[in-house]
Order: C-alpha cells, then structure tokens, then sequence
C-alpha cells in the first residue's frame, strides 16, 4: 500500500486542498505534497494527526477490506475458447475459485463437447439455455433440452456432447470450484 497515495485520495474526496489539509495538523503543504508524492514517511503520531484531519484513524485507514462485488459485467468475463472440443467457456465471476461454488456459461458449437471432468467431490446444475446437450455422467448419457435443468453428485466423470447441427448455450455451476 502506498501511504502518501491514500491519504492524497482522502484529502481529494473531502475537497480539501493540500493547504487546507496543513492547516488542520499544523504541518506545512510542502510536507505534505512530499508524504502525497512518497518522497516521505511521516512519523506515527503525525500520521494520526493527518488521519485525524480526513476523518478516519489508523484502523480504518489499513482495513484492506476490499468492498465485495455483488454485480459482474461482460468486461469481467473471462473467455477460453477449444477448438478441438468446439467449446467455449465463460467465467462469469472472475477469481470464483476461492468461492464455493463457479458459475460458467458454456457454448458448444455443432458436434462440440465439454472436457472431460473427473469424479470429485461436490455438485454439479446446469440449465440449457439454448439447444440440446446430452449429459454423460458415468456410463448414462441423459439429453438434456432448451429450458431444462440437470443436478448431480459429481461422484463419476462428467461432460457434456452437443450432437446436434446447432450451437447449444448452458449455464453450469460447479460445486466447489472445478473449470
């Protein structure tokens, strides 16, 4: 973390100038351009002083806790496209791998598939927004159509075909993380 970067950020969001900012901890607005620019540390006790002026302390200034996303665009999809398999993955949440469960959407082209998953534990839903896809879990193969859903233990090795001459769209989540 950069201090001087921070605390210029806070000093900006509460319309303050650096002068302005001096003023209020009797220090001087070349000192604090300096701590702004990280050409400076200040000391502790004068870190409290300047934490003081903008509204916060030191507990509320180090709390690295990043606000959590709720919402994700298309600008945050990841794409990996197989042209062997004539598939595409979407990550829909980057970094799901350290959430409990990951939600894809999966676009096979005509005759395409999904990569083989091994047995592992957890669950695996998927709906068919678009197509038809046969499910193969273990020795079964289930066909699976526009608006339907599948659930199972992911307790066999797993993928799904598209046989058809039309693309197919599925929206699958995994659980725990396994794409």
């Amino acid at each position: 973390m950069k201090i001087g970067e921070k605390i210029k950020r806070l000093r900006m969001q509460h319309n303050l100038t650096q002068e302005e900012l001096a003023d209020r901890t009797e220090l001087t607005k070349g000192f604090i351009s300096q701590v702004e620019r990280e050409l400076t540390s200040p000391s502790i006790a004068t870190l409290v002083d300047i934490l003081e002026a903008l509204g916060t302390d030191l507990q509320g200034f180090f709390n690295h806790e990043v606000p959590e996303k709720i919402v994700f665009s298309k600008d945050d999809v990841a794409v990996k496209y197989d042209p062997e398999l004539k598939s595409e993955i979407n990550w829909l949440v980057p970094n799901a791998q350290k959430n409990s469960m990951e939600p894809i959407l999966v676009q096979l082209e005509p005759h395409g598939q999904t990569a083989f998953d091994d047995p592992h534990d957890g669950e695996e839903f998927g709906y068919v927004l678009k197509g038809q896809v046969y499910l193969h879990l273990g020795a079964k193969k289930i066909r699976v159509r526009t608006g339907e859903a599948f659930y199972f233990s992911a307790q066999e090795g797993h993928y799904i075909s598209n046989t058809s001459t039309r693309p197919a769209s599925i929206l699958w989540v995994s659980t725990p993380p396994s794409f």
